[in-house]
């Protein structure tokens, strides 16, 4: 790097910002010195192995070279449109003593917005920092500084910071800062103690909210005792649990040490060999491993596992550490570049690497490493031992229901042969009692019915008890609405499940089954934890979403909840009231029907389990005994929730897919709450529930956001009237160049039984076609056959005793024809007319199946 320039590097959605502060060409501005900031922005091409210019921009600044100077840059949140920007802190010395400051914001198209300036009679240098709005914070001499772009008005801190070791946001806090300042007490007069903690520590930990202006202890984060030694800090997660702030995080000490603390008490260390480590970056590896990478003060980088937490690599002599998605593969990769031969230009000495399968590097420069793994060869031995160990029992696990799969093929053919052979022998096969699945008959087959369905019940009992958490019945208009929730570790073996409703009546020996319509409703509901989870296990919501887009393992998701979210599936049957009400006192049995998972041993065996009796009568209508109710304002539902899930299962439902290119799309939550009067339903903080007065009440809305610029929203409204009436109010407020879609395709499990019934229709419409013609050919045969008959009866000899010859030539012509006739059989060919019928009537069911078919797919 020449004299006369200056340069930075910054990581921006993959690429490489190249931020260089260079003098400006005299003769193109004339007379007057000017200084010029250029930005290249740098990407990775995979197939040339190097880094390619894609766009630049410039910045004019009037003034000599040497009077300004690049302080930092970052990545800020634009709180204009919630966009992370690049931002540039530039300083002007104007005169001995007069510092002007000056933010820059980099937009999509190069271009250089000035957002804010402030003029200070001494020079920042201490704790810099870059925050959301943007913001920008310092310290000078134990007092801290605040500005933001939002009133541009420099605000103080009471504290009298000696550091500042971490600032971001704290939901319900807002902004925090986190510093080591001078000890006090508050009972200074009084307290022994403060005299021999001042001596012991000689420093302090403080918490400052900007927004709030109180000052929060710091042991909520880190223990007064590593004060003098903590030089940075990396927070994974923050929450508020009852009013107790709930911190997990990583800090660097001057000891060479990585330390992971929770809510204040360290839980685990490694130790760096390196020394004087000052900076910490979290990059989530394509492995599903986090790695922390340390950078220190004299180039050295090293990177620890988050299971092992142990060093994994180490490198020397290096420039920059940025952590980004430089290949675009949704993952994110480690970039080093290197300092012996640092050519912003070209960005040669290099290497991109995720310590896994990735791994670019330049052939001109190739520095030594000297990572760890000549020294830990026996411990990476054993743990390559270990992973090809766990995918030898994935693949003897994948062998195993293979061999169940078959077994169950072979059950299935041995019992289908049975029957066969028992039709064509003219019995009819009875499958044995243990081997029937379904309580009810559905074919009018009264022969082999239970006796009686109370002993069906009282026999598979205790599958009830174990696998059904409740039943429950609501009436709502003129619905039935019955759920049962089962029991939340049966949930991941259970498949295919659905409800039964069979009127329970002594005088009938085969019971009715009720017509009703089965759906299943899951919402995620949220339950505070004892403890908070260890840095080690946490990773930024960003990231999240990168690694869910890239492993698209999200539909396993109610399975891999964790500890602070779970997924209640519900299921439920819906029937018309008004046909039930024909009996003065209405009783039915509610039967689950499912097929067991891959996971419980019992691949592909149906499972039918009594969940209870439910009895209505008009009495409890009228008294409203079972009637949803809603909540009033400012009163959560009642325990339990069941009328929510009554609500969830009668109501329409629409699906909106909201996106929006400039803005974030934060005004949809505001909406829900404001403008629409709608209240959180406490136990499902994604779901929404409408109190405004008038047809609008009582509407439930579900919003979840994919990522800042779009989210999907669900409407469950009673009619398409006040359907409109929401999208009237939501367009109001959405940010300008929205596009909003309506996800027409419907529920998976509709597509589904649409699916299923168009493929029935296409089969029936095959064996029918098939059928008639077949039957048309056979006619035309036996009427050939007979034709045949009758003229070769009419040509034999009048005298069949006059000889043998005559007798053997006559049985010979009768063979003949009958193998002609079996020829004939064999040999049926449909007529051209017939086949066009046959191919347009199924290719049109097939058309409908095909469309189905890509409904499903695309949802």
């Amino acid at each position: 790097m020449s004299s006369d320039e200056q340069e930075k590097l910054l990581s921006y959605n993959g690429e490489v910002l190249i931020f260089q502060l260079s003098t400006g060409n005299s003769a193109e501005e004339g007379t007057a010195k000017t200084s010029k900031l250029h930005v290249k922005r740098m990407t990775f091409d995979r197939s040339t192995r190097a880094f390619i210019q894609k766009s630049t921009g410039i910045f004019s600044m009037h003034g000599e070279l040497s009077s300004f100077e690049m302080i930092c840059c970052s990545c800020a949140a634009d709180f204009r449109t919630g966009i992370n920007l690049p931002c540039v802190l530039i300083r002007r010395n104007k005169k001995k003593s007069v510092f002007k400051y000056f933010l820059l914001l980099l937009h999509s198209s190069n271009e250089f917005e000035q957002r804010m300036n402030l003029t200070l009679e001494y020079e920042m240098k201490d704790d810099i920092k870059i925050l959301d709005g943007p913001s920008v914070l310092w310290r000078h001499i134990k007092a801290f500084f605040y500005i933001s772009s939002q009133n541009d008005t420099i605000v103080s801190a009471p504290v009298k910071f000696s550091s500042i070791k971490w600032a971001g946001v704290v939901e319900n806090l807002g902004t925090i800062l986190f510093g080591v300042g001078e000890p006090h007490s508050t009972k200074r007069e009084s307290s022994q103690k403060y005299s021999e903690d001042y001596a012991i520590w000689g420093t302090e930990f403080y918490a400052y909210s900007i927004e709030n202006k109180t000052i929060l202890s710091g042991t909520h984060f880190l223990p007064h005792a590593y004060g003098s030694v903590v030089t940075c800090i990396h927070v994974c997660s923050t929450k508020v649990v009852n009013s107790v702030l709930r911190i997990s995080l990583l800090a660097l000490t001057q000891k060479n040490q990585l330390i992971c603390f929770q809510d204040g008490v360290p839980k685990n260390l490694c130790q760096l060999p390196f020394q004087h480590p000052r900076a910490l970056q979290v990059m989530a590896s394509g492995g599903g491993d986090l790695l922390y990478i340390v950078s220190c003060r004299s180039g050295d980088v090293c990177a620890i596992g988050k299971k092992s937490f142990q060093v994994a690599s180490k490198w020397q002599k290096v420039h920059s550490v940025l952590v980004d998605d430089f290949l675009g593969i949704g993952t994110e990769q480690l970039l080093l570049v290197f300092k012996d031969t640092f050519n912003t230009n070209c960005l040669t000495s290099f290497k991109i690497t995720d310590l896994g399968n990735v791994n670019y590097s330049n052939d001109a420069f190739d520095p030594m490493e000297n990572d760890l793994f000549e020294d830990n060869l026996q411990e990476n031995y054993s743990l390559t031992v270990q992973a090809l160990e766990r995918r030898l029992q994935i693949g003897l696990a994948s062998i195993q229901e293979l061999q169940k799969h078959l077994l169950l093929k072979e059950r299935v053919l041995s019992k289908s042969c049975k029957a066969l052979i028992g039709f064509v022998q003219g019995k009819e096969y009875v499958p044995p009692y243990k081997e029937e699945d379904v309580l009810v008959s559905l074919c009018d087959d009264k022969k082999y019915f239970p006796h009686s369905l109370d002993e069906k019940l009282s026999d598979t009992s205790h599958d009830s008890k174990h696998i059904i958490e409740k039943m429950w019945y609501r009436v709502l208009d003129d619905h039935l609405v019955v759920g049962v929730q089962i029991k939340y570790s049966f949930t991941l073996f259970l498949n295919d499940v659905t409800l039964s409703l069979i009127m329970d009546q002594a005088c009938s020996f085969n019971p009715p089954l009720i017509k009703c319509k089965n759906s299943m409703i899951k919402l995620d509901t949220v339950s505070l934890p004892t403890s908070l989870s260890s840095p080690c296990e946490t990773e930024s919501s960003a990231k999240r979403i990168k690694l869910i887009l890239h492993n698209k393992e999200r539909k396993n998701n109610c399975q891999e909840q964790t500890s602070e979210t779970n997924c209640i599936p519900v299921f439920t049957a819906v029937t018309a009231l008004s046909p039930l009400l024909a009996f003065h006192n209405f009783c039915c049995i509610v039967i689950l029907h499912a097929r067991w998972g891959k996971n419980s041993g019992k691949f592909g065996e149906s499972c039918t389990v009594p969940c209870g009796r439910l009895s209505l009568s008009i009495e409890d209508i009228s008294s409203g005994k079972y009637s949803v109710i809603l909540p009033e304002k400012d009163k959560p539902f009642k325990e339990p929730v069941e009328d929510l899930f009554a609500l969830l299962a009668v109501f329409h439902k629409f699906h909106f897919q909201i996106t929006s290119h400039d803005c974030t799309l934060t005004s949809v939550k505001t909406w829900l709450l404001k403008h629409m009067e709608c209240e959180t339903i406490k136990e499902f903080p994604d779901s929404f529930l409408c109190k405004s007065h008038g047809a609008l009440y009582g509407i439930l809305f579900n919003w979840k956001q994919k990522t800042a610029f779009e989210g999907i929203l669900t409407i469950y409204c009673r009619n398409q009237t006040a359907l409109f009436q929401c999208l009237h109010n939501l367009i109001q407020i959405l940010p300008m160049n929205y596009v909003i879609k309506q996800l027409t395709l419907g529920s998976k499990e509709f597509l589904t039984n649409q699916l299923a019934q168009f493929l029935e229709k296409e089969i029936v419409t095959l064996k029918n076609s098939f059928s008639s013609a077949i039957s048309e050919l056979e006619d035309n045969l036996a009427q050939r056959c007979e034709t045949i008959n009758k003229n070769s009866s009419s040509i034999l000899p009048k005298s069949s005793l006059s000889g043998r010859k005559e007798i053997i030539q006559q049985i010979r012509d009768e063979l003949q024809q009958e193998k002609e006739q079996i020829m004939w059989g064999m040999n049926l060919s449909l007529s051209s007319a017939i086949y066009r019928e046959i191919t347009l009537k199924v290719a049109m069911v097939q058309l409908e199946s095909d469309l189905a078919a890509q409904k499903l797919n695309d949802l």
